[in-house]
């Protein structure tokens, strides 16, 4: 079997991929088309089944001194009435783990740190990917081509390597929200680690980080492309009779730090995760909305489970058949999940609907709501040998 690699992408399902691959002895080159992490004014949440990916990666120690735990909050209304409470300490003994709360710069930054120098190469915008030869494929690198026994497509969810494999798969959609968010710029004095707050056709939420600081989204219903001339204007507009903290966390927020995107999907699941010897993962394979905070974990456990198929398979395009046996199943169920989450969340609207959806979160039980969870957070690593 072959042992090097090219990685597209640097976002964390692509330095994942290289981590999980260098631990399995392979020579491991990134093609990251920016010159910097992306999305760096942005928190993630993290559950067990990431950080038991990030664990089999060897670098699980490292991202939880980073993270805080996520053992108080819930989800509220509005006026802040609670509609379901978090209970981190029965979760943790459910998975041996509470969800943990991160900048995502800083875990692209612990990502990178495990990679040796020189493996990522930055601001290398990737060209075409074909197969020149029995085993070798080749990616076109602003000229200068990368040869491998492998290619890995973590291009994210506007992937040209996954619409140049799949040229009749319609693409990805606008699921019909727009996100915009931010990490405030000094720390705050916060009740809870993490809260979700849903109104009619909206969403606030935050999570707080071991420094004080908390990153906040706000999730609205707009058009793609909607934009706004003051985002941080426009949210104080929106948001201001809502519950504390959110007003003193948009006023602690500087408005140039506001980011805003589009969300989008992977309505029509893709037909195979492989082709030959190119593997998609992440978003590539699998973009989802945020409902359940699973879209880097399911990336996480993408790599986890290519690198440990890679040691068992006699050659590398078995190795994918296996990759996707496993895994396409699994993150595409996933993925629908939290797209039906999303409709049974900010985007109701309706009152009779809402206050239905409300009375049924206040009358289920705390153990029955930590085991609807554990659908998506039990999840055990392969070994990588």
């Amino acid at each position: 079997m072959g042992r090097t690699a090219v990685v597209v992408g640097g976002g964390i399902g692509g330095l994942a991929a290289a981590i999980g691959l260098r631990r399995i002895g392979w020579e491991v080159r990134v093609v990251e088309r920016a010159f910097g992490p992306d999305d760096a004014g942005a928190g993630i949440s993290l559950a067990a089944n990431g950080l038991r990916a990030l664990d089999a990666l060897g670098v699980g120690e490292a991202v939880r001194a980073a993270s805080r735990g996520q053992y108080t909050g819930g989800t509220r209304t509005p006026g802040g009435g609670w509609l379901a409470r978090m209970d981190g300490a029965e979760l943790e003994r459910a998975v041996g783990t509470p969800i943990m709360g991160i900048p995502r710069a800083a875990l692209h930054r612990l990502l990178r740190a495990a990679l040796p120098a020189g493996a990522l190469l930055t601001g290398c915008e990737a060209g075409p990917v074909t197969q020149i030869g029995p085993g070798t494929v080749r990616v076109d690198r602003g000229g200068t081509p990368l040869d491998a026994d492998l290619v890995v497509a973590a291009d994210g969810i506007g992937s040209k390597i996954r619409a140049r494999l799949f040229p009749a798969h319609p693409g990805p959609v606008h699921s019909g929200t727009a996100v915009l968010r931010a990490i405030t710029a000094q720390p705050l004095a916060l009740h809870t680690d993490f809260e979700l707050t849903w109104g009619r056709g909206s969403e606030f939420g935050h999570i707080a980080f071991p420094d004080g600081r908390a990153e906040w989204h706000a999730v609205l219903g707009l058009p793609t492309g909607t934009r706004f001339a003051d985002p941080a204007a426009e949210l104080r507009r929106r948001f201001h009779h809502w519950h504390d903290p959110i007003p003193a966390l948009l006023d602690a927020t500087r408005p140039e730090d506001v980011l805003h995107h589009d969300v989008g999907e992977l309505r029509t699941p893709l037909p195979s995760y492989a082709v030959g010897r190119i593997a998609l993962l992440g978003d590539a394979a699998h973009a989802m909305t945020p409902n359940l905070g699973q879209g880097a974990c399911q990336a996480l456990e993408d790599a986890v489970t290519l690198s440990a198929a890679l040691t068992t398979e006699p050659t590398v395009e078995a190795a994918l058949v296996r990759y996707d046996a496993e895994r396409r199943p699994r993150s595409q169920a996933v993925a629908k999940a939290a797209r039906q989450a999303g409709r049974m969340g900010h985007q109701l609207a309706h009152p009779l609907a809402v206050a239905l959806r409300n009375t049924a979160m206040r009358l289920t039980p705390s153990r029955t709501a930590v085991r609807m969870i554990l659908r998506h957070h039990a999840w055990e690593p392969p070994g990588l040998g």
